[in-house]
């Protein structure tokens, strides 16, 4: 199958994205970190920055934690941030010249896994390697038509392509086409749709031969409903005479670890036993406002009530110097309160 037309056009919409600009194996391993469930256009907005306030693999890894986390704002998932921190202290202390290069070897790092590592070593260094996401399996079994295989079996399929059926030419750059891939997957291959009419694949695509490009690949939960719970949350502001925030540091392994949190209770839930917040008691105090959010399988009413609280750290209200949670920066700035 021939991939120039695809790199070509890959090429021609997308070589602006910064991090394919004045390329470096650091630059690489923060965005691909970044771009781990985030979109693109999210992503544009905070790489340049990072990499401004952390310019090489050295500062970032004598930077402390809440720095980077301050730094990586609105991009989520915070335990990237630390992974991605941890990570650069380990090769900084082998050397950040000693940079892995090797599958094993990257892996060893906080936070690289299969994906990562396989990142890596095809854009990152530009060696014969898939990095293999969702995008890229998406695409291939549309492209071969690898309707039989699901999950991991796909994922092996799709590396044998790779690696045993030659479909990278030696002429092809393992960057150009891994990024190629991912681009087509994100813009015209997507997973609820395929703009077929568009994609410069579609001439000898077999899942659009078939006439029913959204069949291909099979999904492991076929018939299965997904689970979404409405969850009603009492979200409390307490101010102390200075002007300080209550608020609560979240723990390892609770949603939001290493950031500061509101005072969060429970009102109600469609899930029975939902139990990451405490129960809220009593009558509620005055609601100064409403805000919605989510996490994976749950939707949030958040409800901002105004309550003399005790019990709680306070935190001056700076947004430079204070990791608030993403959430509590939202209801500060709708309560223009920074």
């Amino acid at each position: 199958m021939d991939f120039q037309s695809l790199i070509a056009w890959s090429k021609r919409e997308y070589s602006h994205l910064p991090w394919r600009k004045n390329r470096s194996l650091y630059g690489t391993l923060v965005s691909e970190i970044m771009l781990q469930q985030t979109t693109v256009a999210t992503v544009m907005n905070k790489f340049i920055p990072f990499l401004k306030k952390f310019p090489t693999i050295d500062s970032l890894a004598r930077a402390s934690e809440d720095e980077v986390c301050i730094e990586w704002k609105g991009l989520g998932y915070y335990r990237r941030a630390r992974n991605l921190r941890k990570a650069a202290i380990a090769i900084s202390t082998m050397g950040s010249q000693n940079f892995p290069h090797e599958f094993d070897e990257l892996k060893k790092l906080p936070g690289i896994g299969d994906y990562t590592a396989s990142a890596l070593i095809a854009i990152g260094m530009n060696k014969p390697e898939i990095a293999v996401d969702a995008n890229i399996e998406r695409v291939l079994s549309r492209l071969f038509g690898l309707g039989e295989f699901k999950g991991a079996a796909l994922q092996k399929e799709v590396r044998r392509l790779y690696f045993e059926d030659s479909l990278i030419h030696e002429a092809i750059s393992p960057r150009d086409l891994n990024e190629a891939l991912m681009d087509l997957g994100r813009v015209y291959c997507q997973a609820r749709t395929a703009d077929c009419l568009n994609c410069p694949m579609s001439e000898n695509c077999i899942a659009r031969i078939s006439g029913e490009p959204k069949a291909f690949p099979r999904l492991l939960d076929e018939g299965k409903a997904k689970e979404n719970f409405e969850v009603k949350l009492i979200r409390v502001i307490h101010l102390d005479k200075n002007g300080n925030l209550a608020g609560i540091l979240r723990k390892d392994g609770e949603w939001l670890s290493g950031q500061i949190d509101l005072p969060t209770f429970v009102l109600e839930s469609t899930e029975k036993g939902f139990d990451r917040y405490p129960k809220w008691k009593g009558k509620l105090p005055k609601e100064l406002m409403r805000i919605k959010s989510g996490i994976t399988k749950y939707s949030f009413e958040n409800i901002v009530v105004s309550s003399d609280l005790r019990g709680f750290e306070m935190y001056e209200l700076d947004l430079e110097a204070v990791n608030f949670s993403s959430v509590t920066i939202k209801i500060l700035r709708k309560l223009q309160m920074v």
